[in-house]
């Protein structure tokens, strides 16, 4: 089958064959960046380096394409990393920040929600890190992607 060719659902098996992309963990933020992402105004995301590091896991490449899980785990839509940096968190820009469509307005209220989740119970135990914190100098993964399908 021609890679050109669109995706015909869930059960295409190049849906099947791609990795996984999950945003955050199950419940009410993931639905929440799942929607940002099907409506297109969620086109970036933020990870920590520490955390690739942790589960290791390559840093995701230009080209490189995942299908995003929702809370249940199915694939519901397919995206495409379109830009990489690895930058530190006191170096993250407006554009950026506004670009993850989580409705922040300036990088001080994108950073907040952030360090929030950084800080959770789920992350901490997720990195087997109970004492781990970010700073200005935490090293970041910004990801840049395009929805390419919606499996809907």
């Amino acid at each position: 089958m021609n890679e050109q060719q669109p995706y015909t659902g869930v059960d295409d098996p190049r849906v099947a064959a791609l990795p996984s992309a999950e945003f955050a963990f199950p419940g009410p933020l993931r639905d929440q960046l799942v929607a940002a992402i099907l409506d297109t105004s969620k086109t970036s995301t933020t990870g920590l380096v520490a955390d690739y590091e942790h589960e290791n896991e390559p840093l995701p490449l230009v080209g490189e394409r995942a299908a995003v899980l929702d809370s249940d785990g199915r694939r519901v839509a397919v995206i495409e990393t379109t830009d990489v940096q690895v930058t530190p968190l006191a170096d993250v820009d407006l554009q950026h920040a506004l670009d993850e469509g989580e409705g922040f307005t300036s990088v001080a209220e994108w950073r907040a929600g952030h360090e929030r989740f950084w800080r959770s119970p789920e992350l901490l135990e997720a990195l087997d890190d109970p004492g781990f914190t970010v700073d200005d100098t935490t090293p970041l993964v910004l990801q840049r992607f395009r929805l390419v399908a919606d499996l809907r």
